[in-house]
């Protein structure tokens, strides 16, 4: 509203200072004479386009609102020339010529303002759609910007160099009446002055167009950048307002669809890869004396300490919540090479002899080699380089006494001190044919007697404190409820 007021009180100024540049029957007219039906009819013509014409736009498509705005605009401040036109020539007996300088006035405004309110009301619709998520289709054939900027330098040379014609026409006139009676100097001034107004007219219109469909087309950039950048970074809930029925709305149209396409298979592929990782490590349980619950609660305990640990540390974690999320996702593959230990081993309902214990640990080599196979087959993966780490250093120790490589400290990879709290744990509190389940307390104390030898002190601390989410989690999927 405000922006069309500015227009209509700018309007109407111009029109009472241009009748009397322009045309030597509106220049006879006093002051009120001229201006008031001018004011007048703005009024009306503003509040039609306020009460009444706006509402019906807003009914109607989003699609063709800021059209149909320019449409009105531009058609009412005809039928406003067309108005002033009949009233002067009826009432004041000016000729029809006259009528047409201010006809063709008011049409270059009506163009100007419709043109600025379109634009505005494109900027209005891609705000309300940013936030509500509405959006418009685009039609298959859309009036394109080349078009747009064809037009409308046509319309604006033809009104300009129309304009500019009469104001030529009625200084010709001007000097040949008043011939010897006027110095050079003060025509060719005066002349110079009603140019200059024109123009800077017409310069500030058309600079303020620029401004507005600058800042449309910015507003766009923005948003279509934006939602590109992101769906590279892997956030698929982007996309850009659909808010106009030109090129830049089949592009953010064809943008959304390309990052809704990209969600679906990304959500798809992660479901097959979700689905094997727990197809495979069932696999592996299933050759073991261990459950699937197993698999289900050291998924669990890892996040529960990764989490836990993120927090402590802050800004110097090594973790993320999407590495949190790989860690759980990775968990199940840490026993995966356990289907290359032949069965009389694997099996075997009591103790491992020294011989057979040294065949047993090759699992954790068997589970990293194969694991690397498919990680060089697949390429650079984050997801199989976790689960390799996972498979290979779990069982590895902080003082180095583990296996397969014997690595000690932080040479042995976060994600395997993570596991090797996990896996231990949940294999102190579960029943083995070699052994029974030990309770909660016995558990926590051999974890904490293995704090800075078997395990990382610093996550031995972190594990102190979760103690009692380890407890539900081994309540919530204890083997007996199988």
């Amino acid at each position: 509203m405000a922006r069309r007021l500015i227009h209509y009180i700018s309007a109407c100024i111009i029109l009472i200072i241009y009748g009397g540049q322009v045309c030597p029957f509106i220049e006879s007219l006093t002051f009120t004479q001229l201006a008031l039906p001018v004011i007048i009819l703005f009024t009306i013509l503003f509040l039609n386009q306020t009460l009444l014409v706006e509402k019906l736009i807003q009914k109607g498509s989003f699609k063709y609102q800021s059209r149909r705005l320019f449409q009105w605009e531009l058609t009412l401040f005809i039928v406003l020339g067309l108005i002033l036109t009949v009233f002067n020539t009826l009432y004041y007996k000016f000729p029809l010529d006259s009528g047409l300088k201010f006809l063709m006035a008011l049409g270059l405004l009506g163009f100007f303002s419709g043109a600025d309110l379109s634009l505005d009301r494109e900027w209005t619709l891609s705000q309300l759609f940013a936030k509500t998520g509405k959006q418009i289709t685009p039609d298959d054939h859309y009036f394109s910007h080349p078009k747009k900027f064809g037009w409308f330098a046509s319309i604006c040379v033809t009104l300009v160099i129309g304009i500019i014609f009469l104001i030529i026409n009625k200084d010709l006139d001007w000097l040949t009446t008043v011939g010897q009676d006027v110095r050079v100097e003060s025509a060719q001034r005066a002349i110079l002055i009603e140019f200059g107004f024109v123009a800077g007219i017409i310069l500030i219109h058309v600079f303020n167009l620029v401004a507005s469909y600058s800042r449309n087309f910015q507003n766009f950039l923005v948003k279509e950048t934006s939602a590109l950048q992101k769906a590279t970074s892997g956030d698929y809930d982007a996309f850009v307002p659909i808010s106009s029925n030109d090129e830049f709305g089949v592009m953010a149209k064809h943008t959304n669809i390309m990052v809704k396409g990209l969600k679906k298979r990304t959500e798809e592929l992660q479901q097959t890869q979700d689905t094997t990782i727990l197809t495979l490590a069932s696999l592996a349980e299933t050759r073991d004396n261990e459950t699937g619950n197993h698999i289900l609660r050291t998924q669990r305990y890892i996040r529960v300490l990764a989490e836990k640990l993120h927090q402590k540390q802050g800004s110097n974690s090594e973790l993320n919540d999407e590495l949190i999320d790989l860690l759980f996702k990775s968990a199940p593959l840490h026993d995966i090479g356990k289907v290359g230990i032949p069965d009389h081993i694997l099996l075997k309902p009591g103790k491992l002899t020294q011989e057979e214990f040294v065949i047993m640990k090759t699992h954790a080599q068997l589970g990293g080699d194969s694991l690397r196979v498919a990680e060089k087959r697949l390429g650079s993966n984050y997801f199989l380089k976790l689960a390799r780490e996972i498979a290979m250093s779990h069982h590895e120790k902080w003082d180095g006494s583990g296996y397969p490589t014997g690595l000690k400290e932080k040479e042995i990879p976060l994600s395997g001190r993570l596991m090797a709290v996990a896996d231990v744990y949940d294999a102190l509190i579960s029943k083995r044919i070699y052994k029974p389940a030990f309770p909660h307390e016995k558990a926590s104390e051999i974890i904490l007697q293995g704090r800075g030898t078997h395990f990382d002190p610093a996550i031995v601390d972190v594990y102190v404190t979760v103690e009692e989410e380890f407890k539900k989690v081994a309540q919530e999927f204890s083997d007996a409820r199988e």
